[in-house]
């Protein structure tokens, strides 16, 4: 470790390892504390360093710089500031350590994240599903405090326009943002990165409403095809509005068919909510052509298995099929009942309890189904002032 006077032609020319060393320290002589680290590896050129004493005494070296990147005057200078910081309190390798202290994105989520959410949401795999798909290798590697609010907007850009819908797209940004939120519960992080970035506000949202001659030839396929089970199920769909992972989990002790209402646990309902629903003529009917009462807990299970049903996809892809209708998705038979209540003259109200909305906003999607109700509002407005005319006359 020899003590010279540094100067720029001895960086640039005599920056070499004493034979039989694998590395050796030039100290500054000028500067105590700045030395020039040269490795046997790299021969020619070398690393600034400054050497100080912490709070507790203890020895730290911290990097400056390569010498090929800033000349001697510059890192004496660079030298000199860091002094200067230390003896105000500073520690230069004490707050790098703390920086690398900080969780990856991919320790956090995995360790931390995962762990709490998993008995507390219902959709926790999806979770897991996104971060497996994008998060991880978007931001897995980077450590909490260096994810950024541009690159999360850049990822939510990107991943919208490589083709993803605008609603997966903010699937995305709201576990980013939800998951960062608990870091900063947890005193992991103190900002959350992704807060106030917009949501894409586009109208995603698919209806499949069936004309009269297409639920005729829905009803047909249903009450006619071998696989009985299975078109039960749809057609409890269509007489209720329920969600189908909800009918799938029914039991016979929730049913009660003599007060026509059927009452669905909180821990089935997406709300989180316990809600009854009442069951119309056409609901009882399913309900008397099921033969799982007294034999199972579940209304709806596959003979074949002995186990209640937990998809009806492939089916369910037959008979629409079948039906001529294959763009008729199995959560359409809600937004079918949806239009039965609104073009009977229910009111919005009606339909959101009926159907367990949260809010009524959720319900306000179906407003423009009620054309037949409107037209005979009008209608009587017409008949009002057509009689008036004609008693004028």
């Amino acid at each position: 470790m020899p003590i010279i006077k540094l100067t720029q032609p001895f960086i640039n020319n005599e920056l070499h390892c004493t034979e039989g060393k694998a590395r050796i320290e030039y100290c500054d002589s000028d500067l105590p504390g700045l030395y020039v680290e040269v490795r046997k590896s790299s021969p020619g050129q070398g690393t600034y360093y400054l050497r100080y004493k912490d709070a507790k005494g203890k020895t730290c070296h911290q990097k400056i710089s390569k010498t090929s990147e800033i000349t001697l005057v510059e890192a004496r200078k660079a030298a000199k500031t860091l002094k200067a910081e230390i003896n105000l309190g500073a520690d230069p390798r004490g707050e790098e350590k703390a920086k690398k202290a900080v969780l990856s994105y991919t320790e956090f989520f995995e360790q931390h994240y995962i762990p709490y959410v998993t008995p507390r949401k219902r959709s926790w795999q999806t979770d897991l599903s996104f971060y497996r798909l994008r998060l991880k290798a978007e931001f897995g590697d980077f450590r909490l405090n260096q994810i950024t609010r541009q690159h999360i907007q850049s990822f939510h850009t990107r991943i919208s326009n490589e083709g993803l819908a605008p609603a997966t797209s903010n699937h995305y940004l709201k576990l980013l943002k939800h998951s960062l939120n608990l870091a900063i519960d947890w005193d992991m992080l103190d900002t959350n990165p992704a807060s106030r970035i917009p949501l894409f506000h586009e109208d995603n949202q698919v209806e499949n409403l069936l004309s009269d001659e297409q639920l005729d030839r829905l009803l047909t396929v249903l009450k006619t095809d071998d696989n009985r089970m299975v078109c039960l199920i749809a057609m409890f769909l269509l007489s209720t509005g329920v969600r189908l992972n909800e009918a799938l989990q029914a039991k016979w002790s929730q049913v009660d068919q003599h007060n026509r209402v059927w009452r669905i646990p909180a821990a089935n309902s997406k709300s989180k909510r316990t809600r009854a629903v009442p069951l119309n003529d056409s609901a009882l009917e399913v309900l008397r052509q099921l033969t799982t009462r007294d034999r199972y807990q579940n209304l709806f299970v596959n003979f074949q298995t002995e186990l209640p049903y937990t998809t009806i996809s492939k089916v369910w892809g037959r008979l629409r099929a079948k039906a001529g209708l294959p763009h008729l998705r199995i959560h359409d038979c809600r937004h079918q009942f949806a239009s039965f209540l609104v073009n009977g003259g229910r009111t919005l109200y009606e339909v959101q309890m009926i159907l367990g909305h949260s809010s009524p906003s959720v319900t306000q999607r179906y407003a423009h189904l009620s054309t037949k109700s409107l037209q005979e509002a009008a209608s009587s407005a017409s008949d009002r002032l057509t009689g008036v005319a004609t008693e004028a006359a």
